[in-house]
């Protein structure tokens, strides 16, 4: 589980849906305050290459593959290799430049779509933003920040970096930590957090949860003293021109928001978060996250070399080809929702779909072979490059089947949610949580916003308009 582990473990919600109804801070000169710093606009384009600059409004600046070093029907062979696995919208980047789209980008690229776990590495962004406005003390115990009273001595003596790196020693159950989310019955997400049993000390091993990154954006929201989704679109929203109206981002029937998964935003603005990391936290003249937490999220974790705080980082990594060069890393969410960067290259690419892997294993192939689909396109889109950086890898090969997706279900977890019990929160059941009346289930959503997407044409419907 610790390299191509997500593979297994992003899949793992919709197989329940499936069962059940088909550091320390340290100050930079660059680290900003509020109002963020501004910074100097990027460099000019170099004299061999063109190099584009951020969008202007909703628009990015494209450029003809062949101005990049791409070939550019090579190029178009890839992008309907990947459209033909289930990839319904695909953004290729290079030098900064819209080189490539997929043929159902104009369709797709203004609905909201559910990009799962990538959600968690906004959060990360998020959690960064808090950080360089002092607001947000990575190294310190949940315990600074949580109301007196709100769970144990155990559960509070967890750092901010411990949920950041999924290394809370928590017990996890991957399904039914994220079933209750699709269909969201659960009371509140980050207090039943704080009842789940440890299974290793905090600090001492990577285990990917839902749960950590649920308890950490509640712990962003006390630290900043407003609703997470309210600081993210002044602090990393609005700067990037991505309007409120543009997604929905679900909330617990307690009102605190998701941070495991569930922001539904359109593949036009999820290209924007991408291009922000890529340009090292800058989006023209104004920085928007420090150089330096971006540096702590991108560099290995002391219980994954994979993954760094809510990153996947390097080749043959969660879904990262295993040929690709070694500074890449990528955000990546169930059904192979991606965000790939590769910054040796000054290439991202960005894309959202269903699946698409072929496999001879059926389910269970389908499951853990989510590497498949992206290690055939990068093997053709590289072969696209005029001076290709890889040699041809060969195609992608089956090793052992492994999955078993009862690894990954906790009975107590799911008796939690109905407030019965080891695992369950004291005070919250299905009627209410710490004695607060509950919302009912979905009635967070706005008009035609339903686990996977929002589409629909009510005004109140998320979308780029």
């Amino acid at each position: 589980m610790v390299r191509r582990g997500l593979a297994h473990v992003a899949a793992l919600t919709l197989t329940a849906v499936w069962l059940l109804g088909s550091g320390t801070a340290s100050a930079e000169p660059d680290r900003p305050t509020a109002p963020a710093e501004q910074v100097a606009p990027d460099a000019a384009a170099s004299a061999d290459s063109q190099r584009c600059g951020i969008p202007d409004g909703r628009e990015f600046h494209r450029a003809a593959p062949e101005s990049v070093g791409i070939d550019g029907q090579r190029l178009a062979a890839a992008l309907a290799f990947a459209s033909g696995r289930n990839r319904l919208n695909v953004q290729v980047f290079r030098n900064n430049c819209l080189v490539g789209e997929g043929p159902t980008n104009h369709l797709t690229g203004n609905t909201p779509w559910n990009v799962w776990s990538v959600t968690k590495s906004i959060v990360s962004l998020v959690a960064g933003i808090a950080w360089d406005q002092g607001k947000l003390d990575i190294s310190a115990p949940i315990d600074q920040y949580l109301p007196p009273g709100l769970g144990d001595a155990q559960h509070r003596s967890l750092t901010v970096e411990n949920l950041l790196t999924e290394s809370s020693g928590l017990r996890i159950g991957v399904i039914t930590e994220g079933i209750t989310g699709v269909i969201p019955i659960e009371p509140n997400s980050a207090v039943q957090t704080l009842g789940v049993p440890f299974d290793h000390p905090p600090g001492s091993t990577f285990v990917y949860s839902q749960r950590n990154v649920d308890l950490l954006s509640y712990v962003i929201e006390l630290a900043v003293g407003e609703p997470l989704q309210q600081f993210a679109q002044r602090e990393l929203f609005d700067p990037l021109g991505i309007e409120r109206g543009d997604y929905y981002w679900a909330r617990d029937r307690s009102g605190h928001t998701y941070g495991y998964a569930h922001l539904m935003i359109p593949p036009n603005d999820l290209a924007k978060l991408g291009m922000l990391v890529a340009e090292d936290g800058r989006w023209g003249d104004r920085r928007v996250v420090s150089r330096d937490y971006l540096r702590r999220a991108l560099s290995p974790s002391a219980t994954n070399g994979c993954y760094g705080y809510l990153f996947w980082l390097g080749p043959d990594c969660a879904e990262n080809p295993a040929f690709l060069p070694a500074d890449m890393y990528s955000m990546s969410g169930l059904g192979l929702q991606h965000v790939f960067i590769v910054p040796s290259l000054d290439l991202m690419v960005v894309w959202t779909g269903f699946f698409g892997t072929h496999t001879t294993k059926g389910l269970s192939g389908i499951l853990q072979y989510g590497d498949e689909v992206p290690y055939e396109f990068f093997r053709q889109l590289l072969a696209a490059f005029q001076d290709s950086p890889v040699s041809d890898p060969g195609q992608y090969v089956e090793g052992p089947l492994t999955f078993d997706a009862r690894r990954y279900i906790d009975v107590d977890i799911a008796l939690a949610v109905l407030g019965v019990g080891p695992a369950a929160y004291p005070g919250c059941n299905l009627l209410s949580c710490l004695n607060i009346p509950l919302a009912p289930p979905f009635s967070d959503a706005p008009p035609g916003c339903l686990v996977l997407a929002c589409v629909g044409p009510d005004p109140r419907t998320p979308g780029i308009r």
